[in-house]
């Protein structure tokens, strides 16, 4: 079977690393901001409503599992025999930012939201806000 030439592949390369992030933001390793377009509505009828480019927290942070050292199973009465380490893409800081909707007649409101400021790897929580 023939062999590509270095320039060729090199080319391939280049290509799929080109045509990856097009549509949508390249896979960054790590937890980042992540913007995404939220709309209010003052009611479920809709009557004033607006969006806004917001930012979340998105990304991929380490986890481990091992199995547990003896003192642990001990202490455990040999129950924990695996002990899990995780972090999750969290966020740090909140700002809020001020949406205007639309109501009818012309009339307008504003509305706060918040909006994610910054984000880091961190310990896992079900609930944090």
């Amino acid at each position: 079977m023939p062999m590509a030439s270095p320039q060729t592949l090199l080319f391939c390369l280049l290509f799929l690393v080109t045509t990856e992030g097009w549509g949508q933001q390249a896979a960054i390793p790590g937890c980042h901001l992540h913007p995404f377009t939220v709309t209010v509505r003052s009611d479920r009828q809709g009557t004033c409503q607006g969006s806004h480019v917001a930012q979340a927290c998105v990304g991929h942070c380490e986890s481990s599992a091992f199995p547990s050292r003896y003192s642990v199973l001990a202490a455990s009465g040999y129950r924990h025999n695996v002990t899990s380490i995780s972090q999750c893409c969290t966020i740090t800081g909140l700002r809020k930012v001020k949406v205007q909707l639309q109501c009818g007649g012309g009339r307008r409101e504003e509305l706060d939201i918040f909006t994610a400021r910054a984000c880091q790897c961190d310990m896992c929580r079900l609930s944090r806000y």
